[in-house]
């Protein structure tokens, strides 16, 4: 996973999964979920992502090994 701020356009993209996208859909106001040509979500975008989170604690927050290892099967 990857996350990237754009502060030029105050988006913020969080990459689930590489590879072109084929698909984009807007799921609630300025929330856009990119899929791949197997509908399957490889991102999601946050336009005007100052206002709708803090970025000040981005990338400081962790996901449980255990809950990782699971996924990873």
């Amino acid at each position: 996973m990857k996350i990237t701020y754009f502060p030029e356009t105050d988006t913020l993209y969080i990459e689930l999964k590489a590879g072109p996208g084929t698909d984009a859909r807007e799921v609630a106001p300025d929330i856009v979920l990119d899929f791949n040509i197997s509908n399957e979500v490889i991102g999601i975008e946050i336009e005007q992502a100052s206002k709708r989170t803090d970025l000040m604690n981005l990338g400081q927050g962790t996901i449980p090994v255990d809950m990782v290892d699971s996924y990873a099967a």
